[in-house]
């Protein structure tokens, strides 16, 4: 979106002033397993008159609080379940948990699990379980205390180590061989720097669980954040995959990550000839149209003053 607008000044000279450009990344806002949970929580709704969710089922606050008022609860407390449906989030629950709320048949599971989630829990727990693997320990790439992460430990059957960062290898006292997964919003340049140094101390297999719509977005919004004075990262802050947007989106430009439209601040803009806009996996597309109106109506406010 460029705004080029035209003035008359006072001795009817037509002045000429390029406002702000908004470039918008390829890959912004829900991806594939996000859209999913999001249609299968709606649809429960819909039919259920008690629906919970284990914890928030995406990292966006403000898609949560819309959905709440749809009568979708979350219930940190599994304990408290006695019946109605229950959702499982995108990030997962632990294997015992899930095989706890199975045993309850008065509890309808909406498994909305992301496929490629599920497809790394699977990973773990054959690595885990298959005699071949006995003496090779798992390295989860990826956040000690995320969701995603807490679930994936519970399916190696006490054989998985978290790293976070090279720094974290050090620690590593283990003398076997390695099995190395990774969480699925990781960056593929800190998995690989973590493999590479690995691999100089240990016989490893690497198994690259990182999502593609996750790789693929974060090469997209670096393209984009080359070509622009300013770039706005929209999602949760408690969203890894927004966050990690962030940092890639920072060592090209000039970056704010921020959750909605109450976020932004005229002053970003002072000098600013460019926006780029991305958004992470779990940023409803509602929140981004306000975002792109926000700008519209800062380019208004530039155009007054330029006058």
């Amino acid at each position: 979106m460029t705004i080029v607008t035209n003035f008359v000044n006072k001795e009817n000279k037509i002045m000429k002033f390029n406002l702000l450009k908004l470039k918008i990344a390829n890959q912004a806002g829900f991806c594939f397993g996000v859209r999913r949970a999001i249609n299968l929580a709606e649809k429960t709704a819909k039919k259920e008159k008690v629906v919970y969710t284990l914890g928030p089922i995406i990292h966006n606050p403000q898609e949560v609080e819309r959905l709440e008022k749809k009568g979708i609860k979350i219930l940190n407390n599994p304990e408290k379940i006695q019946n109605g449906s229950v959702i499982l989030r995108t990030h997962g629950i632990s294997f015992d948990l899930h095989k706890k709320l199975e045993e309850n048949k008065s509890i309808n599971i909406i498994d909305a699990v992301c496929p490629f989630v599920k497809k790394t829990q699977n990973i773990v727990k054959k690595l885990s379980s298959d005699p071949k693997f006995k003496d090779k320990k798992i390295v989860i790439v990826g956040e000690k205390i995320h969701p995603e992460v807490i679930a994936l430990v519970s399916y190696g059957n006490g054989k998985c180590i978290v790293i976070e960062n090279e720094k974290e290898i050090q620690n590593l006292k283990h003398k076997g061989n390695l099995n190395i997964v990774s969480q699925t919003t990781q960056t593929p340049k800190n998995l690989y720097n973590i493999v590479k140094i690995l691999k100089k101390r240990f016989k490893i297999k690497v198994y690259n669980t990182i999502c593609k719509a996750t790789f693929d977005r974060q090469k997209a919004a670096e393209r984009l954040a080359k070509k622009v004075d300013l770039i706005l990262v929209v999602g949760g802050k408690n969203s890894g995959n927004t966050t990690r947007l962030a940092q890639i989106c920072s060592e090209k430009t000039k970056t704010y990550h921020i959750e909605s439209v109450n976020d932004i601040e005229k002053k970003w803009f002072k000098n600013v000839n460019s926006v780029g806009l991305t958004a992470g996996a779990s940023t409803p597309a509602w929140i981004i149209k306000e975002i792109k109106r926000k700008i519209k109506n800062i380019n208004k406010i530039k155009k007054l003053n330029s006058f």
